[in-house]
């Protein structure tokens, strides 16, 4: 297992900080940037897709700046592209990204083929998520660098495998990067993640509850008062199955217990999604480890913390 060269010595600690629809902008990226661990973005945030570029030069120029101010190495960031054919923007973001030579890019959702010869062009790397062995194994044929194993418990579109079954698998044959997502809300679970075979922790919902995130106040506060037990897993709201805030559910008008199942074919992300109420604007996405936030922080303070765990969790176990 090794770090691909663009992460190298460019950590404080190995996370990779997962794009958030309408939750990820540049001051979100830039922060987790700049508190050493990889920032992302989906494409489809910036609206109207000009915005991309802008979004692009923004985060390249203030991380530039800080590193001069401060002689210090700011993590890469990445760029999310939902491959999904329902996406009218793909491969104009695609072009848009290999130009401004974006380091990094993460497809969900379908194939990347078409967009890993662009990406790979311009110098950057592929991570493609992936939530079982068969998607994995087709990502890994295709020619990505590196898997982002979804499994149980992740927030948003997420799996039902355990890491502690997926991640041993694809290790056997996949000698590529792995991040794991799936619950990660601690140093110590980073640290776990890394146990089991991954070289990286994928944390998505713990930086929703930040105050550098784009995020109604209303998500942030419920992120806080929630737990494990408020997680339903449905595929009502974009045809894919995810993990959604019972609350947020029932504020839009509905049973958490007794959601009908939808029809997949009708999944559009060029619109947005297929019913009145939107994920991720009405339903809020959400993992199991949501019962370990306690706080809307800064990130800086959220990744120093995980640092700290981390570090402790690995001298625990060297002394045990």
């Amino acid at each position: 297992m090794a770090l691909p060269k663009v992460l190298q010595g460019r950590l404080s600690i190995p996370v990779i900080g997962s794009p958030l629809f309408i939750v990820s902008g540049p001051e979100l990226v830039i922060a987790q940037c700049k508190a050493g661990i990889v920032g992302s973005f989906p494409a489809l945030n910036a609206r109207p897709q000009e915005l991309l570029a802008e979004w692009i030069l923004r985060i390249k120029r203030e991380l530039a700046e800080w590193e001069a101010e401060t002689g210090k190495k700011a993590a890469p960031f990445a760029v999310n592209q939902i491959a999904h054919h329902s996406n009218d923007r793909l491969m104009h973001d695609v072009e848009v990204c290999a130009k401004l030579e974006v380091p990094i890019t993460i497809t969900s959702l379908r194939s990347p083929r078409e967009v890993i010869e662009a990406v790979h062009g311009s110098g950057g790397i592929v991570l493609h998520d992936v939530i079982n062995i068969r998607h994995a194994k087709k990502a890994a044929e295709e020619g990505v660098d590196g898997l982002i194993l979804v499994c149980a418990g992740a927030g948003g579109h997420a799996g039902t495998l355990s890491p502690l079954a997926l991640v041993p698998e694809v290790r056997q044959w996949f000698d590529g990067t792995i991040a794991l997502s799936g619950s990660i809300a601690s140093g110590a679970s980073v640290l776990a993640a890394q146990a089991m075979g991954a070289d990286l922790a994928y944390i998505g919902t713990r930086f929703i509850a930040t105050t550098e995130a784009n995020a109604d106040p209303g998500y942030k506060d419920m992120l806080t008062k929630t737990t494990a037990a408020d997680i339903v897993y449905t595929n009502l709201f974009t045809g894919v199955h995810g993990n959604y805030l019972a609350p947020s559910i029932v504020a839009a008008g509905m049973d958490p217990a007794n959601l009908p199942e939808s029809d997949k074919s009708k999944m559009n992300f060029g619109s947005g999604g297929n019913m009145k109420s939107k994920a991720w604007r009405d339903i809020w996405g959400a993992g199991q480890g949501v019962g370990q936030i306690d706080a809307v922080e800064p990130v800086a303070d959220v990744v120093a913390r995980l640092r700290r765990e981390y570090d402790a969790a690995k001298a625990a176990l060297l002394a045990a």
